[in-house]
């Protein structure tokens, strides 16, 4: 079943690996865009975000220098592509792998973007 992008709830350990968030208006404030246009990044699948208790949220680690974090849309691609809803893919991308190291989403934001898409990949078979 297909959800809407509100309707997707995340459980504490989720929460706690993200860190910090960042609601809509604060996502739209660090990249300059109104909300109308952070909701289309999410409807797009170029930004993930999830509800929890203060409504809407993006995990902050998606956003550097002011634009969605480079390779995030792919990553998140391939991930829903080996059967992983929105929390198991932030799960993942949060979660610490020694033979990174550091986190998938440390790993994007430190351009090694076609390395992360070969381990989700690989995720699928």
């Amino acid at each position: 079943m297909t959800h809407t992008v509100a309707e997707i709830e995340i459980d504490r350990q989720t929460d706690t690996l993200v860190g910090e968030w960042l609601t809509l208006p604060e996502t739209a404030e660090h990249l300059g865009l109104d909300l109308k246009r952070v909701k289309q990044l999410l409807r797009d699948h170029k930004l993930l975000g999830v509800h929890r208790e203060g409504g809407l949220s993006v995990p902050a680690a998606f956003i550097q220098d002011g634009q969605p974090l480079k390779g995030l849309h792919g990553t998140l691609t391939v991930l829903a592509d080996a059967g992983f809803d929105q929390a198991e893919a932030l799960r993942w991308l949060f979660t610490a792998d020694d033979s990174l190291p550091g986190t998938p989403v440390q790993a994007l934001a430190e351009h090694r973007v076609k390395e992360i898409n070969r381990r989700a990949q690989a995720l699928a078979l």
